[in-house]
């Protein structure tokens, strides 16, 4: 370092705080149409990468790098925001005049001066005895001179005197001189040819010169330092000296001992020269005046000339004393030699070249507003992914593709299915590891749980028990109802014309109707649960079977897994192992074939995968901004940008061919082994074992399937004889009700017939008289006949005789006699019987309870009374002797309805045809005492278990008032009700006028029609809940 030649470094410039926040802002405010606040963090971070670079930042490594960050960080800016507007303060790096300006460019121009400015010092700084500075220090110099020619070419009318051309141009030509007196360095180091050496120390001297001239017109502006001016004139004489010296050595060298001796001398004079300016120089030369300079610049200097001076002397001398004794030759002038010839050894490196190496984009870093992209950018970008898109779809289609070839030729050959067989054949034996195929073993999970849960015999059982119970209620019900016909006509026996209750027959028609409809569904179930027990027995072995351990035995025997009994062929033993063999090498090759098919799917599986991360992870949207300036370069830029993917297109159409070549290789394979193995004795084997082992399944299918049918027909025929059981307790339980109401009912007139006997009948009766018109009723008061008669009644008032009509329960409950949901106003009116009939009795005390809770219907007005109403009773007369008996019971008279036939077509008792979601009301339990039901008008009775209407007095009040004489003068009977409610089970009719005629007799009421009891057996008879089978059971 203490002889090392001085070198020249460029000043920077100065500047002050600059305010990048507020404009960057407004920008994104106005042109992007964000919110500033978003970007906060940006623009601080880029105002202090500006301080950083600028400000504290010294002339080494680290202010090289934060020199590189700002200006790639402005570079993006620009992109984004060309019209951005800031004051720019600068100072001349020469006169230290301070300039501001606005635009961008010129921050960016002086920030590249400060680069180059740094890399002179970088490089002058470097010890170049070192042979790794003496690299560094050439190559800073050139990339100095690079950063200066940038400025030169791109930025044009510059606002300061250290960036104008002249000047800039100026500073390059110094740089590169430098860097070629750096170079000649180290060729000296290298002791490289003296003719090389030569020609480069004849550059550095040529520049330097060039440079001494150059020099003279800045002189008088004061622009440089005048030692750098005396430091090139030193270098311009003590370069060409070095190249006299140089080339001389090399004419020595070539036997030109006479040029040589020539310039050597000029050699010397010039290294004369040169000492003589170094030490004046050195003589006025201070460090603090110019610190571009090295301290040390004056005296290094001095040092090197006056060396150089000393072996140019030597070398002249010894050079001299050889001619004259040894050569002789005779001494050219100066002027006559010939020019040294030049090579430029240092070319400036351009900006590009330095900011496109990785260190230098890693030191930038990432663009601090890379969330700020214009639209422009993005919308090259979406046609950027778009071209991708359909790369990456173009090479999937191909992938699908080769993948469904494969499997089609798989599929077609039956490779999958028929190797198994060719494999077994080839080891003599069946595959014994999974006798019982996957389906079987499912049935028999299935089968398994679902027994464990309720077995089908259990399901039988209850079944069974269920029909038992019901028969058994069927039967009760018929002996009952038996048991009352007789009674009845028993007392009808014994009193003759005096018994007026009905005769049983025509009021249990419907209930009889009902037990045999009920007794037909009982027997078509019956047949139904026949049938379900006999597919239960066709299958219970199987079923058995399958769920025993004995399952794999089965398979195993129908299978015919017998060792070496499949390949049976007529030749011997020897020929059999051959064959065998021969088999067993296609298998393999075929299996190594389909691993080879799998693992190349895998394989393009995977590259496609890896095609598709590499894609989503590519963006060119930095290299979109960056070219955002050129146009038309788009298309080129994509498809550089797609030779990316290329590497993962060609392995994918490896991957297809190697597919192709596999695929046709199995084909033959396949083939050979299907000719050598497929038509003997070993395949037809093959075949009866799996027919007979898939007639096994079939067989087990068949069975799962009647069992899975015969639990649905016990599910369902358990639901039948459930829903069955509480219609007949419901017919059970009406039954009884109406048993109840008829004893009750003769027990009543039973009591009654005994009194009036024994009170009409005296030990000497006269004959009877012929009957007499009505008397007027007498006034209030009781005979002693009457209250005698009325002390042995079972109720306070008085004995009146049973009606004709029919009792309340020849009318069914409503809900029986019409289906859910219908309309009530579509039953017919009654008919309207004639009047042709004889007076009935008087009504009498005891009304029968029907089976339903309808509400009681009130009797009309006088005004709006029906066809069968008639006046109300005169009021109850003393006995005398002339007693006329009751006339015999109106004959019953059949409604328009019939109840339905028994079902013909599967009669087994769907549940749809006893309406079970309709159920009847179970009757109420009969009153306490009948002395509190009375009649509520005259020859008509109440419905079974009726309520009063709303705004009717209690049935008790009602009591009172029939059996309440009327006042006198008053109409007799009731007083009016309220009219009935509209809508109800018979529209009300208007009655005729009163017809005279009758002997003052009222008109008799109407025959009470037959209703229907329930609905049972109206509609069709299907399966158990509508299973839809002609006949339980049945497939």
């Amino acid at each position: 370092m203490a002889h090392q030649s001085p070198m020249i470094a460029i000043p920077k410039k100065g500047t002050d705080e600059v305010d990048w926040t507020t404009p960057i802002r407004n920008l994104i405010a106005q042109s992007y149409g964000e919110s500033p606040d978003n970007y906060a963090a940006e623009c601080a971070s880029l105002q202090r990468c500006r301080q950083d670079a600028v400000r504290g930042a010294g002339s080494d490594m680290t202010a090289r790098d934060l020199l590189y960050k700002y200006f790639g960080q402005l570079e993006l800016l620009e992109l984004r925001f060309s019209e951005i507007r800031v004051n720019f303060p600068w100072r001349d790096a020469f006169t230290n005049k301070s300039i501001t300006q606005t635009s961008i460019a010129y921050e960016k121009a002086s920030i590249l001066f400060q680069i180059a400015s740094t890399h002179s010092s970088i490089a002058a700084s470097q010890s170049r005895s070192d042979p790794e500075g003496l690299k560094r220090s050439f190559h800073y110099f050139r990339t100095c001179a690079g950063m200066l020619n940038y400025i030169n070419e791109n930025f044009l009318h510059a606002p300061s005197t250290d960036l104008s051309r002249d000047v800039v141009k100026f500073l390059v030509n110094i740089i590169l001189a430098q860097a070629t007196e750096v170079f000649f360095e180290k060729c000296v180091d290298e002791k490289k040819a003296s003719p090389l050496v030569a020609k480069i120390a004849s550059q550095a001297a040529f520049l330097y010169t060039s440079l001494s001239e150059e020099v003279k017109e800045f002189m008088g502006k004061g622009i440089f330092d005048r030692n750098w001016v005396t430091l090139i004139q030193i270098k311009a004489k003590y370069f060409n000296s070095l190249a006299q010296y140089h080339r001389g050595l090399a004419d020595e060298g070539a036997d030109k001992p006479g040029d040589a001796l020539v310039r050597f001398t000029q050699a010397e004079s010039l290294a004369k020269e040169a000492n003589r300016s170094a030490i004046s120089f050195n003589s006025m030369f201070v460090s603090t005046m110019s610190p571009t300079l090295p301290p040390d610049a004056g005296s290094s200097l001095q040092e090197r000339t006056k060396g150089h001076l000393v072996i140019c002397t030597d070398k002249k001398n010894e050079a001299q004393r050889q001619n004259d004794l040894i050569y002789n030759a005779v001494l050219p002038a100066p002027e006559a030699l010939p020019n040294i010839d030049k090579v430029a050894v240092a070319t400036p490196i351009h900006i590009h070249e330095v900011y496109g190496a990785p260190e230098v984009q890693k030191t930038i870093g990432q663009d601090i507003f890379i969330r700020l992209v214009p639209l422009s950018v993005h919308e090259s970008a979406s046609v950027y992914s778009e071209e991708k898109a359909k790369l990456v779809r173009g090479e999937v289609e191909k992938g699908e593709a080769a993948e469904g070839e494969a499997r089609s030729a798989i599929d077609g050959l039956g490779i999958k299915e028929g190797l198994v067989r060719f494999k077994a054949m080839a080891e003599g034996e069946v595959e014994g590891s999974e006798e019982v195929p996957m389906e079987v073993r499912r049935w028999k999970d299935d089968i398994a749980v679902i027994e464990e849960r309720e077995g089908v015999d259990g399901l039988m059982a209850q079944l069974n028990k269920l029909k038992a119970n019901v028969h058994r209620e069927l039967e009760g019900v018929s002996h009952e109802l038996d048991v009352e016909t007789r009674d009845c006509e028993t007392m009808r026996v014994k009193y003759e014309h005096l018994w007026t209750q009905a005769p049983s027959a025509t009021l249990t028609k419907t209930l009889r109707g009902d037990l045999k409809a009920h007794f037909g569904a009982l027997e078509a179930a019956a047949a139904s649960d026949g049938q379900v027990a006999s597919l239960w027995d066709a299958v219970k072995g199987d079923i058995g079977i399958l769920l025993s351990p004995q399952l794999e035995d089965l398979f195993k025997e129908r299978g015919g897994s017998n060792i070496n009994n499949l390949l049976d062929l007529d030749v011997g033993e020897a020929d059999d192992a051959k064959e065998r063999e021969k088999i067993g090498g296609y298998v393999e090759q075929i299996e190594d074939r389909l691993k080879r098919l799998s693992l190349i799917s895998h394989e393009r599986n995977e590259v496609i995968k890896d095609l598709k991360d590499k894609i989503q992870t590519d963006d060119v949207s930095h290299l979109l901004l960056l070219n955002r300036r050129n146009t038309g370069v788009e298309p080129a830029l994509f498809a550089a940008e797609l030779e990316k993917f290329k590497p993962y297109q060609q392995r994918l159409a490896a991957t297809i061919h190697h597919q192709e070549v596999t695929i046709q290789e199995l084909k033959s394979l396949w083939k050979g082994l299907k000719d050598l193995a497929g038509r003997g004795p070993g395949a037809r084997k093959w075949e009866e074992r799996e027919k007979r082992k898939k007639d096994t399944v079939r067989r087990f299918s068949r069975a799962r399937d009647v069992y899975m049918e015969v639990r649905d027909g016990l599910a369902k025929g358990l639901q039948f004889y459930t829903e069955l059981t509480t219609l007949v307790q419901k017919l059970k339980t009406n039954a009884r009700g109406y048993i109840a109401e008829r004893k009750t009912e003769r027990e009543s007139l039973v009591s009654k017939l005994e009194v009036e006997k024994r009170m009409s009948a005296p030990p000497s009766q006269p004959p009877p008289l012929a009957a007499k018109p009505p008397v007027p009723p007498p006034p209030p008061g009781k005979s002693s006949l009457e209250a005698s008669l009325a002390s042995m009644s079972l109720s306070d008032s008085p004995a009146r005789s049973p009606p004709t009509v029919a009792p309340s329960w020849q009318n069914p409950a409503q809900q029986y006699s019409q289906p859910y949901g219908t309309p009530q106003s579509q039953f017919p009116p009654p008919p309207q019987p004639g009047y042709s009939s004889p007076p009935p009795p008087p009504p009498s005390r005891y009304s029968y309870q029907q089976y339903n809770n309808a509400p009681a219907m009130s009797p009309p007005p006088p005004s709006q009374q029906q066809y069968n109403s008639a006046p109300p009773p005169p009021p109850p007369q003393r006995q005398s002797s002339s007693y006329l008996p009751p006339p015999p019971p109106q004959p019953v008279t059949q409604s328009s309805y019939t109840p339905s036939a028994p079902p013909t077509a599967d009669p087994y008792a769907s549940l749809a045809m006893f309406n079970p979601t309709t159920p009847s009301a179970p009757p109420p339990p009969p009153p306490a005492s009948s002395h509190q039901q009375q009649q509520t008008q005259y020859g008509q009775q109440p419905q079974y278990g009726q309520q009063p209407q709303y705004g009717q007095p209690p049935f008790n009040q009602q009591l009172h008032h029939v059996m309440t004489p009327p006042p006198p003068g008053g109409s007799p009977g009731l007083p009016p009700p309220p009219p009935p409610p509209a809508g109800g089970y018979y529209q009300q009719q208007q009655p005729p006028p009163p017809q005279q005629g009758y002997g003052g007799f009222p008109p008799p009421p109407p025959p009470q029609q037959q209703q229907q009891y329930g609905n049972y057996g109206q509609q069709g008879q299907q399966g158990y809940g509508g299973y839809g089978y002609q006949g339980y059971g049945q497939n």
